[in-house]
């Protein structure tokens, strides 16, 4: 016969056998059962976070740079409602992720008790798994299945636990735990592939465009691309993992797209969508042949045309392809893409980042170069969502060992502190920076507390500007002034420095060479607070006449407030920049 223990034992020792290394959370009665078997066991560690939310993200990342499942906790009612941007954000993202969601007493669910909620309800648009844990006996057999859904889907899992039955006591055995079999070979049917090998035959000018489903495919792709004279494009998350050794990248599309993306795939007679779910529909061509590869039916064509389907992993696909298809007779297309890519570097992306050393406010494309050239080849990166996002998908040189990750998908303010919390958590000798904006580290401003508490070597590069800019430019496009979109300056640096961190404020552009190296050597956290110029824009690579329409109504209506220093300033800063329409 098995004998005794609690609920809660049972719960942390199948999630030790499963590979969990870290619970983030923050301790709270209707948890504390579970809390408490944390610290009596050994290979787990609880994390003490400032926000439930920042937990979630922290799991987030750890999960997804090793594919290890992480887990996050919190207490009954506003403590486990916390979680919940988090948890979207790793449930869009596919990894592995299993939330404890503690509930109160069992006896008083459903008399509008003190904090009730119902978690097992909440958490069910974010989750590929939730249940209510009600019993000793039920409770191995749901755990277990919570663990596989959370590794199989990928996905977060959520179990709810009330905080009496986690210290009820069970002989209940508990199941072995499969955690994460091989990944299967998830190959195209014959016919498919051969159908898309006469599509591409009978085109005369292919262009790519790769999101993260190409990720361990690299070399393959490069091959096929090599082999059709075609240019490769990208999507934010197809970045890291196809950009690097391509001579044929033409850049990014998108919102905070870049270089000859746009230009190659209008131009193309077929476009071959490789792993990619990329949700903006406008900068997807309508008048050209698409063929979409991706291992997950449910994304095939929901954002484009699709003229042909193949269910595959690409790089099971690409493989198969290419033998079955024909040598580009030329590469004219192909060598003009890339030649208007490398124009556009010069002369619009790179615009910023020369000659700039003595421009005040600090450029923060030219902050995100020194970034680039002095972190380590194996950094992990972490990003804000907003102008960060742009900074870093522009300017951050990816090389098949460095990592970028962010709230790609949700789109969550915030989460780059709370992810190097994570990345920090899973690797503790690999650098890992943080590319932080003063909107996102100021509404979790108290993750600061958990870096100085656990002596994390996060290096925070916070681009300071003193405004939400992507929400700006939102407003200009759409012909409004910008409104409640500033806020006050504050020096995040002393508040960095109060808290325990080393920091320092950069205001002159010769300054922020020394500061950020000075932050990568140093022990412990850091942060550098880079006043950037608030009017920095960033431009997507397509601009319709409506958004140019939009952006001059928003700039006269600033001069009709009074605000000619205002627009004057802001054309000094992006002139260059402007598409010629």
């Amino acid at each position: 016969m098995s004998r005794a223990q609690s609920v809660a034992d049972q719960l942390v020792n199948q999630l030790v056998a499963a590979g969990v290394r870290h619970v983030y959370g923050i301790v709270g009665d209707s948890l504390n059962p579970v809390v408490d078997a944390v610290r009596r066991t050994e290979g787990i560690e609880w994390v003490q976070v400032r926000h439930e939310e920042a937990g979630a993200f922290a799991a987030a990342a750890e999960a997804e740079l090793t594919g290890r499942l992480a887990v996050c906790a919190g207490s009954c009612g506003p403590g486990n409602l916390h979680l919940i941007n988090g948890l979207y954000d790793a449930n869009r993202s596919r990894v592995p992720v299993l939330a404890i969601a503690s509930h109160i007493p069992s006896t008083q669910i459903g008399t509008q008790y003190f904090q009730e909620t119902h978690p097992d309800r909440l958490f069910t648009e974010c989750s590929v798994y939730s249940e209510m844990i009600s019993n000793g006996e039920q409770a191995p057999r749901v755990i277990r299945s919570a663990i596989h859904h959370a590794y199989g889907a990928p996905g977060v899992a959520v179990l709810t636990l009330p905080g009496d039955v986690a210290d009820l006591e069970t002989t209940a055995p508990a199941p072995d735990i499969l955690t994460r079999p091989n990944a299967p070979r998830v190959v195209p049917a014959a016919e498919d592939v051969q159908a898309l090998a006469d599509a591409i035959n009978a085109a005369g000018k292919v262009t790519i465009f790769a999101g993260a489903g190409t990720r361990g495919a690299h070399d393959d792709v490069i091959a096929l691309a090599d082999k059709l004279a075609a240019p490769i494009g990208h999507s934010l998350r197809g970045k890291e993992h196809i950009q690097y050794d391509n001579p044929f990248d033409v850049g990014m599309s998108g919102l905070l797209g870049y270089g000859a993306c746009q230009a190659a795939m209008e131009g193309a007679d077929l476009l071959l969508m490789l792993g990619t779910d990329f949700p903006y529909d406008q900068f997807l061509p309508e008048g050209v042949r698409t063929a979409q590869v991706d291992i997950e039916p449910t994304r095939l064509g929901r954002r484009t045309r699709m003229d042909l389907a193949v269910l595959g992993d690409v790089g099971e696909t690409v493989r198969a392809l290419l033998p079955l298809v024909r040598k580009a007779s030329s590469r004219t297309f192909l060598e003009a893409m890339v030649s208007k890519h490398a124009k556009a570097m010069g002369t619009v992306v790179g615009a910023y980042t020369k000659d700039v050393e003595h421009h005040l406010p600090i450029h923060p494309e030219f902050a995100a170069v020194v970034l680039d050239e002095v972190a380590a080849d194996d950094a992990v990166f972490t990003v804000d969502t907003g102008m960060c996002n742009v900074w870093a998908a522009r300017y951050v040189t990816p090389n098949g060992r460095r990592r970028v990750i962010g709230s790609f998908l949700h789109g969550s303010m915030a989460n780059a502190v709370p992810h190097a919390i994570g990345a920090a958590k899973a690797f503790p000798g690999r650098q890992v920076i943080a590319m932080a904006g003063d909107g996102g580290l100021s509404m979790l401003l108290g993750e600061l507390v958990t870096l100085q508490h656990y002596d994390l070597p996060v290096k925070i590069i916070l681009f300071d500007n003193a405004t939400l800019g992507m929400v700006r430019l939102e407003m200009m496009v759409e012909g409004l002034q910008s409104f409640a979109t500033d806020s006050p300056a504050i020096d995040y640096a002393a508040v960095a420095r109060a808290v325990g961190i080393h920091a320092v404020r950069v205001e002159q552009p010769t300054d922020i060479r020394g500061a950020i190296q000075e932050a990568l050597a140093h022990r412990g956290p850091a942060l550098v607070d880079l006043v950037t110029d608030p009017r920095a824009l960033s431009l997507p690579p397509k601009i319709t006449r409506k958004q140019v329409a939009g952006f001059t109504a928003a700039m006269s209506k600033e001069i009709l407030g009074g605000g000619m220093g205002e627009v004057m300033a802001m054309a000094r800063s992006n002139l260059r920049n402007v598409p010629r329409l």
